[in-house]
């Protein structure tokens, strides 16, 4: 595994697990940290676009934290970026939208509030399509984010600006959302790792949707520690939501430590969608999956085929999307071309195709109901292509075969939101051009803490180095 403290230069790419540990033993400064972080932005973001707004207090923060009598909180001094549909109080937040470039909130998100009492610094927000819509990340206000790896190339979407800033050494955790694949697809492109949780584990508050259970907040680490790390800070329930009401506060990091990792019964699906996989990458996961059984795991590659899903899962978008821009619906004029369009087609389906939304969702819990009494976990590609132009709003095919539609590309992580299950994407190699290859780590309901030891497991196996 790559040497994170090498030098005292790097530390703007350390894990943020080692940063912390090593604010608190008082061998880093927070504002030695927070200064390492803005010299990345001042060196990197003028290409890349990752961050779009700076909190000015930023600097001042982290020197007042430093001058505190003890370090206090599980990410003290780290450096987060927030999605800039997350509000942050008197920071400029705009959902990407020209409808609201200069909305500034009044008040923190509860996620923003309890990653503040955790000891976090906010650096400032990250890029995003208008309101998150879109498996790219660009918009009208700011423009695209680009690649790190190559920065002719896009970062992915929704969560985009978080995952390349996080990748080239601006944030120590990025924020994010996550309804089609928003935190695991930019995840897989820019080479770090991003979870989707189960719905509700991490609060969303505020929103107009309090019941939705398709889309879900979470975070992008440089590693599945520093992930476990973001959401044992930010998981929990609140009155102020009726997802996960009734959950309890877990040990997440803890339970990632102690999860099993040997003797697991694992499934390998190279293309759980149908949408067909490039060869490179299919190759990647399947040898990364193989060699979790070099160490003590069976491995079986199975037939997971779960194409019903696509048809069900655009009309559960459809709805979600209409719920969630309700008093938008009359002034679609208004909006950028990608989401207004997708406004636009969301009107017209039926409660006819709700309905069998509805009965397929049914259809794919019971599936993974059985899938769970014959398997501990489920491997497969994250995204199916490699990552490309920053120019190409969406690719048009896969492995030769047209797309359906412009999002159908990610049909690989969007199906298995709908089942609502624990998914992550974990960097497990680089292609041919030498991009990041993400593979997802399926776990059963409310079962973070394994999808995070089995992600932790492939790191050490398949380890990438950082950009320097």
């Amino acid at each position: 595994m790559h040497s994170f403290e090498s030098s005292q230069d790097d530390v703007a790419l350390w894990p943020a697990s080692h940063l912390t540990a090593a604010m608190r033993a008082g061998a880093l400064r927070p504002l030695e940290v927070a200064e390492a972080c803005l010299r990345r932005v001042s060196e990197r973001n003028g290409v890349l676009n990752a961050v779009v707004t700076l909190n000015p207090n930023f600097l001042a923060e982290a020197e007042a934290l430093g001058k505190r009598a003890a370090p206090h909180g599980l990410l003290y001094g780290l450096p987060v970026g927030i999605k800039d549909t997350t509000p942050v109080a008197k920071l400029r937040t705009t959902f990407g939208s020209s409808t609201l470039k200069e909305f500034v909130p009044a008040r923190d998100a509860l996620v923003v509030k309890r990653l503040r009492d955790a000891g976090a610094l906010i650096l400032g927000k990250t890029n995003t399509p208008e309101f998150a819509v879109g498996g790219t990340t660009d918009n009208d206000v700011f423009g695209p984010t680009r690649n790190p790896w190559n920065a002719a190339l896009t970062c992915g979407g929704s969560t985009g600006g978080g995952a390349a800033a996080l990748a080239s050494g601006m944030v120590a955790l990025a924020d994010g959302s996550d309804l089609g694949g928003s935190l695991r697809i930019p995840a897989s492109f820019c080479g770090v790792v991003g979870l989707r949780p189960s719905p509700g584990l991490v609060p969303m508050v505020p929103s107009p949707l309090l019941w939705d259970s398709l889309s879900v907040a979470g975070g992008i680490g440089r590693t599945a520690e520093d992930v476990a790390l973001y959401l044992q800070a930010t998981h929990g329930p609140t009155p102020d939501s009726p997802m996960g009401q009734s959950g309890q506060e877990r040990d997440i990091l803890g339970g990632m430590r102690r999860a099993p990792v040997r003797d697991l019964r694992l499934a390998y699906c190279n293309d759980v969608a149908g949408i067909g996989v490039e060869n490179d990458i299919g190759a990647a996961c399947l040898q990364a999956s193989l060699e979790l059984a070099a160490n003590g795991n069976t491995v079986e590659e199975i037939d997971f085929d779960l194409r019903r899903v696509r048809p069900a899962f655009d009309t559960l978008r459809a709805y979600q999307l209409c719920a969630m821009h309700k008093e938008r619906l009359n002034r679609l004029d208004l909006l950028g071309t990608n989401l207004s369009s997708n406004l636009r087609a969301a009107l017209k389906v039926t409660t006819r195709e709700l309905a069998q939304a509805e009965r397929v969702r049914t259809w794919l819990w019971i599936r993974f109901r059985h899938f769970f009494r014959r398997h501990d976990f489920l491997l497969t590609p994250c995204a199916p292509i490699p990552p490309f132009s920053v120019d190409q709003p969406h690719p048009t095919h896969i492995a030769g075969r047209p797309l359906a539609t412009y999002y159908e590309w990610f049909a690989s992580t969007y199906v298995l939101s709908v089942a609502g299950l624990p998914v992550a994407s974990v960097p497990v190699g680089l292609d041919r051009n030498g991009l990041p290859i993400g593979l997802q780590v399926v776990g059963p309901p409310q079962g973070e803490e394994g999808v995070l030891a089995i992600a932790a497991a492939l790191q050490r196996c398949c380890p990438i180095d950082p950009i320097e």
